[in-house]
């Protein structure tokens, strides 16, 4: 938290914290957070006023409205801050590689667990 006019505002980490806190439905059962999903684009807090640019994974997301009351919710929460301002912006385009590292293993699924299901996939069940 910083001070403005005496009073105390977040500051840039203080937005990111309470970010961390805030899940896509798809991945709150992960625990993959709009961050780790690299869905900010950018962050702005101006005294008690938090602007939030951020990408969807995907223009058909059915959670984009609960995804970001969840985030104005979340970053509205914080002591200091008066106003959130959640905007979508389509540029750049949102792509896997703009996940953290944790996010994608996380996602990823175990060979040893997909072997199997490829094998009854085909027909083979095991046997050759």
């Amino acid at each position: 938290m910083s001070e403005a006019a005496g009073i105390a505002v977040p500051g840039r980490e203080d937005v990111i914290r309470a970010l961390d806190r805030c899940y896509d439905p798809c991945c709150e059962d992960r625990r993959i957070s709009v961050v780790d999903m690299g869905l900010i684009e950018e962050i702005e807090v101006c005294g008690g006023r938090v602007g939030i640019r951020m990408l969807l994974t995907s223009g058909w997301c059915p959670f984009a409205a609960r995804l970001m009351e969840t985030i104005r919710e979340r970053v509205g929460g914080l002591p200091g801050v008066k106003a959130v301002e959640v905007e979508v912006v389509w540029d750049p385009v949102w792509s896997p590689e703009r996940m953290s590292e944790s996010a994608r293993e996380k996602l990823r699924l175990p060979l040893e667990r997909l072997l199997p299901l490829r094998e009854a996939r085909l027909g083979r069940g095991g046997r050759r």
